[in-house]
C-alpha cells in the first residue's frame, strides 16, 4: 500500500452535527493515563485521537509492562520490572453510538491475540462517549488510502481479512459491519483490524447462521480497491457484495480458485477516494469505475442527496446502473465509434436516472444526486457527461480547466453576468441545483467529447472538493505529486484544510 503517510493533526474543529460529540480538545486528560495530542481522523460513527500517557499531573508514572503505578515521575525506569518508561502514543477511537457499547465491552474483555488484530489495551466512558485505546507505532488509516491496488495486494488484503474473521468466528465474537475505517497499515502494506463493530458475543464459536455477517463489507472494499482492468476480481468480489458466501469459508475456497492468477504489480494510472469530511456524520457520495471492453473504461462520481437511506442509496444506484447498462451496451457489436460510444454513456446515464426515479416513487421519497462520467479510450478520445453540480476538469500542461458546466441556480447567474465566479462560492444559494439525476423523468444529461493528448489528466469529483478548495489550488497539487493516489488524498486533505463542509469524492485518470 505504502501511501498512507503520517497521521495528520485535523486543526480545524467544526461545529458537530447533534448526534456527533464535540472533540476533544488538544491537551484533554482522558481517564487516568491520558492525554489528546490533537484528532487525526474523523469517519461515521467514529473520531480517531492520537494521544500519549505524559501526565504531569499525576505523581507516580505507570509501566504497560508490569500494571506498577508506583514510579515516581524523575525516574525512567519501572521501579517493579525495570520496564523503560519513555513516553508513549496511542490511537484512541471514539465511537458515541450506544447500541454496540455492551457488545465491545465484552469482545474487549476476551483479550484475543491475533498478529492481524490491533487489539485494545484500554477502554473507558469519558463525557458520554465510549474510548477505547491502542498502542500506536506509526500505522496509518486505511482509510486514508486511495484506490486502487495492485491486484496480488488486493488478494492479499482478501486472505489477510477472511483470515481475521474467521478468528474472530472461531472466538465467539460476531461483526456488525466492517468498513474503511476498522483497518489499519503497517509498514506500507501489512493489514490490521482496528476497533471493529461488534454485534454479539458468543462463550463458543459464532452459530453458523451468524458467519455471513460483514462479508459483504469485505467484498464491497476489495471491489473498490480493485484496478479497473481486473475484471475478474470485480466480477469475483460482486458476488461478494450479493451475499454469495456465507461463512469466510466459503468466501476463501471462492478465492483459492483464483490465486493462480498471476496479478499485476500495476494500477495503470488512476486514483478514488471518498471521504465524510469534517461536519458530516453519513457520506452520501459514491464512486465507481469498470472497464467496458478492450481499450475502453468507464468513470463514475455522484453525490447523494436525501440523507439516511435516500441520498446514499440514490447515489450507489447511479453509479451501478450506469456501470451494469454501459457494459451490457457495449458487450455486443463491433461498432466502437465516437458517435456509439457517446450514445451509449448518454442513454446508459438515462437509465440511470430513470431507475432512480422510479425506486424514489415506489419508496415515497424525495432521492436524488448528482453525477459525472467519464467513458476513456484507448484512442485518445474521453466523454465527459454530467447532471448537476458534480465536476469534470481536464490538467493539460499543468493547467486546469472545467469540462462540464454546473447545473445550479448560481451557475445560471454567473453566466447572466449577475454575480461573478467568486461570488457564486459564497453565495446563500449556492446549494439549489437546477437539475439533478432521480428527480425527474428522462433528465437531460451534457455530454462533452475532449480529445486526450499524452500526460493529460481528468478530474472527476463532487463539490466537496471544488466548493473547498480554490481550482488554482486544485491545480497546484495536482502538479506537485505524480502519484494518483497520493493525490486524491492531498487533495481530500486540502477539502479539510477548506473547511470540510461536505462530504468529497476525487477520481483521477492519467493519459500514458
Amino acid at each position: 500500500m505504502g501511501n498512507c503517510g503520517p497521521l495528520p493533526l485535523v486543526h480545524a474543529y467544526m461545529a458537530s452535527p447533534s448526534n456527533r460529540p464535540a472533540p476533544f480538545p488538544p491537551g484533554t486528560q482522558l481517564s487516568e493515563h491520558y492525554t489528546v495530542e490533537g484528532l487525526v481522523r474523523l469517519a461515521e460513527g467514529r473520531m480517531f485521537y492520537l494521544a500519549n500517557d505524559d501526565r504531569p499531573d499525576r505523581e507516580r508514572r505507570f509501566c504497560w509492562e508490569c500494571g506498577s503505578d508506583d514510579t515516581p515521575r524523575a525516574d525512567s525506569a519501572c521501579v517493579s520490572c525495570s520496564a523503560d518508561l519513555s513516553p508513549r502514543r496511542f490511537l484512541v477511537s471514539v465511537r458515541w453510538n450506544p447500541d454496540g457499547y455492551e457488545a465491545y465491552g465484552r469482545f474487549f474483555e476476551k483479550h484475543l491475540d491475533h498478529s492481524a488484530i490491533v487489539t485494545p489495551i484500554d477502554m473507558f466512558f469519558q463525557d458520554g462517549v465510549l474510548c477505547s485505546v491502542t498502542p500506536w507505532t506509526g500505522e496509518g488509516l486505511l482509510i486514508d488510502e486511495g484506490a486502487p491496488l495492485p491486484e496480488d495486494r488486493v488478494v492479499h488484503m482478501a486472505q489477510r481479512m477472511l483470515g481475521v474473521v474467521a478468528f474472530l468466528h472461531a472466538n465467539g465474537v460476531g461483526l456488525a459491519r466492517l468498513a474503511y475505517a476498522n483497518f489499519l497499515v503497517r509498514g506500507g502494506s501489512e493489514l490490521l483490524l482496528f476497533d471493529p463493530e461488534v454485534s454479539e458475543t458468543w462463550s463458543s464459536e459464532v452459530p453458523e447462521s451468524r458467519r455471513g455477517t460483514g462479508l459483504t463489507d469485505i467484498a464491497e472494499i476489495l471491489r473498490r480497491f480493485s484496478p479497473v482492468e481486473s475484471t475478474s476480481l470485480h466480477e469475483f468480489f460482486g458476488k461478494g457484495e450479493q451475499g454469495a458466501f456465507e461463512s469466510p469459508m466459503e468466501f476463501g475456497r471462492g478465492l483459492e480458485a483464483m490465486l493462480d492468477n498471476r496479478y499485476s504489480e500495476e494500477t495503470n494510472g488512476i486514483g478514488a477516494m471518498s471521504d465524510v469530511g469534517l461536519c458530516r456524520v453519513l457520506n452520501e457520495d459514491n464512486w465507481g469505475w469498470t472497464h467496458l471492453r478492450e481499450g475502453i473504461n468507464l468513470y463514475v462520481v455522484a453525490d447523494g442527496m436525501g440523507g439516511h437511506d435516500a441520498g446514499e442509496v440514490a447515489s450507489q444506484m447511479a453509479v451501478a446502473n450506469i456501470c451494469i447498462e454501459a457494459r451490457s451496451r457495449l458487450a455486443t457489436g463491433h461498432d466502437v465509434g465516437p458517435e456509439r460510444l457517446e450514445n451509449v454513456l448518454e442513454e446508459s446515464f438515462r437509465l440511470a436516472n430513470n431507475s432512480i426515479k422510479d425506486h424514489s416513487e415506489s419508496m415515497g421519497n424525495d432521492m436524488g444526486t448528482t453525477m459525472v462520467a467519464a467513458l476513456v479510450t484507448d484512442e485518445n478520445l474521453a466523454f465527459v457527461a454530467n447532471v448537476g453540480d458534480s465536476r469534470g476538469y481536464l490538467m493539460r500542461q499543468g493547467v486546469l480547466h472545467q469540462i462540464t458546466r454546473d447545473h445550479s441556480l448560481v451557475a445560471r447567474m454567473v453566466e447572466q453576468n449577475r454575480i461573478t465566479r467568486e461570488e457564486a462560492r459564497h453565495h446563500p444559494h449556492a446549494n439549489i441545483l437546477l437539475r439533478t439525476v432521480g428527480t425527474e423523468r428522462d433528465v437531460d444529461v451534457d455530454v462533452f467529447s475532449v480529445e486526450l493528448e499524452p500526460d493529460d489528466w481528468i478530474l472527476l469529483c463532487s463539490d466537496g472538493l471544488w466548493g473547498e478548495v480554490e481550482d488554482e489550488d486544485i491545480e497546484a497539487i495536482l502538479n506537485h505529486y505524480h502519484d494518483p493516489r497520493v493525490c486524491c488524498r492531498e487533495l481530500v486533505r486540502a477539502s479539510h484544510h477548506g473547511g470540510g463542509k461536505d462530504n468529497v469524492t476525487v477520481m483521477l485518470v492519467h493519459v500514458e
